[in-house]
Formats: structure tokens, sequence, C-alpha cells
């Protein structure tokens, strides 16, 4: 089967390399999955360029986190699935490697990643996608999906309708944040560079746009546009860079969910608007199983679909990351296997 590497001391998605590898073989508890398609994260540029924490993998690695495919072989001690089942799997596994007991890390780093035709998992790190989804939509819940739900309705206080949100930009986990909290009853108000996509964000819903380019100070244009009130939860993708203007949007104990590093390391992260707003900040590193497949039966009933820009077939899986890096989408890019 063919895969994609990340060699040793990768520096840039332009080193990704197309290898052939032995077919897998599932072990006990264990089975093997046809990757029919996988969605980029942000996490994956940083991993490619040797930017992520741990810094520049030390082995050949397979990147990507986030991919669905149907089971064509099951081993020994295995019962949720059969051959032939579509399914998903969650961002981080058991590594393969070791016993069912070992605690999970991520796929893409630590683990081998899912650009690949096909893996081995363990049965327990799977859940059965939606019928009604194709394999490119089912790639893109993993990492974002399940990062937006944890965001809106498991960290903190839960959304409830009539709440407001704040989304940072137009990447997947601010886009199903947006699908979530619109289906939840609660406001969308969306910031982005490009007045292109907040008008394509107000047509998905969203009840204002912010274009933070024109309006650095932000944070006042939130609270302009709640009455001075705030927004209950903010979807924080950027990190330092923009932390202490999501603290000042917030509304009186509201909470900031902390997910991403876009802007870097560095900015104001004093805790003190917190503290007066009797508000909360939530470290967010996605979520598990029982968050994916709690997400997934309000996407049963809500009918959410992702919002894929663009699909990218496996043998251009460098362009694939050359396009998310460009920043021009909207939602997720995918490949397809």
């Amino acid at each position: 089967m063919r895969a994609f590497i990340m060699p040793v001391g990768c520096k840039s998605s332009g080193e990704l390399r197309l290898v052939e590898r032995a077919d897998p073989r599932p072990g006990h508890g264990q089975v093997v999955v046809r990757i029919r398609a996988a969605s980029l994260n942000y996490r994956d540029q940083s991993i490619v360029a040797g930017r992520y924490f741990g810094g520049t993998p030390d082995h050949d690695m397979t990147p990507l986190s986030d991919a669905a495919g149907e089971i064509i072989a099951v081993g020994e001690g295995t019962g949720r699935f059969k051959p032939g089942d579509r399914v998903a799997a969650t961002f981080s596994q058991i590594p393969p490697s070791g016993p069912r007991s070992a605690p999970p890390v991520p796929l893409g780093s630590p683990l081998d990643g899912v650009l690949a035709e096909q893996v081995v998992l363990y049965e327990d790190g799977l859940v059965a996608v939606p019928p009604d989804y194709s394999f490119e939509e089912a790639a893109c819940l993993p990492c974002a999906g399940v990062t937006a739900w944890n965001a809106l309705m498991v960290a903190g206080r839960q959304l409830v309708p009539g709440d407001t949100v704040l989304v940072l930009g137009t990447g997947g986990v601010s886009m199903f944040a947006l699908q979530f909290a619109i289906a939840a009853g609660a406001r969308v108000i969306a910031t982005s560079s490009s007045d292109e996509k907040l008008a394509r964000l107000v047509a998905l819903g969203a009840s204002d746009g912010i274009n933070y380019k024109r309006t650095p100070d932000w944070e006042k244009e939130v609270l302009r546009l709640t009455g001075g009130r705030g927004a209950d939860c903010v979807v924080e993708v950027g990190g330092a860079g923009t932390l202490a203007r999501s603290f000042q949007s917030l509304a009186t104990g509201g909470k900031v969910a902390l997910i991403g590093v876009l802007t870097g390391p560095g900015g104001d992260t004093n805790p003190q608007p917190l503290m007066r707003k009797r508000a909360s900040l939530h470290g967010i590193f996605v979520g598990d199983r029982a968050m994916f497949e709690q997400m997934l039966v309000a996407i049963k009933v809500t009918r959410i679909k992702p919002i894929v820009d663009r699909v990218f077939a496996f043998e251009e899986s460098v362009a694939a990351f050359a396009y998310q890096a460009s920043g021009a989408f909207i939602g997720k890019v995918v490949i397809r296997l």
C-alpha cells in the first residue's frame, strides 16, 4: 500500500514523500481501515514544518490525524465492527504497537498518521460515521468537529439558546463552532480579515462579521454589537496574540475556549479581566470518543454537514498542504484516497 511520509528532519510540506509500505495486519483487538479520505488541520502544518510541540520527529512519520474509511480486516478479540463498516478514527489512539491498556496519544504526531491507503488501529479508537455522510465529510469530524463540540458543549458552562458565541477566523474549528452554535439557538459573531469570507459566514447564519484588519480593536465592536454585554463563549484559535482581546470581549460569567496558537506564543495573557468578569478559561485539546459519539447524536438530529472548501486527490497531497497554508479556504481541506 502507498503512504506519504515526513522524512527525518522534515521542515516543510514540500519534503513529503510518497512511498510503498507493506499492508498492515490487525493484532488482537485491532482492525485494518482502508482510508478513503483525510482532512488537514493547522496542527499538521506545524508538524511538517518541525515547529510542533516536541520539535522535528526523529523518524519517518506519516502525517495527518483525521480520516474516514471502511474496515477491511479484523483481528481476534474484536466485536464492535465488521468488514465493510464505515468508520472515522478518533484523534487520539492507543499505540497499535502497544497493549490495549496503554494511554491514547494523537495521530500524526507522535503516532503515525492517516495519510496512507491502509492503517491498523484498535477498534476502541473508531466511531461509526453518519450514513448520509460522504467519506470526505466524515474525515472532517475527528479533530475540528470534536474540538468545537468540546468548546461549546462540554468545557465549562454548556451553551444554551440565546447565548452569544464569538468565533475567530474561518478554519475548520471555527466553522463547526458556528454551525453547532446556530443549531443550539445561539447568536454567532465572526471575525476575519476578508470581507468576502465574512459575507459567506453571514450567509451561513452569523449575525455579524468583523473585519479585524479594519477594526483591530474588535473586542470593542463585540461589546458594541451586544449592547455592552459581550460574548458568552469565545472560540479562541489565535492563542496568546489575541487572548487579551478575547478576555475583554467576554460577558460576565462567560468562557474562553483556548484551542489554537495561530498568532504565536507572544502576547498579553494577563488574566485580570477574567477575575473582574467572573469568567473562565478552558484549554481544549480535541476530546475523547464519548464526546465524538455525543456530537454524532447532535449531527443526526440537526443534519449539520461540514463545510468542505476543496478536495484534492491523494497524489496531490503536497498541493493540499500548500493550499491550506495559503489561508484562502473556509472550513476544511480534504484529501481523497
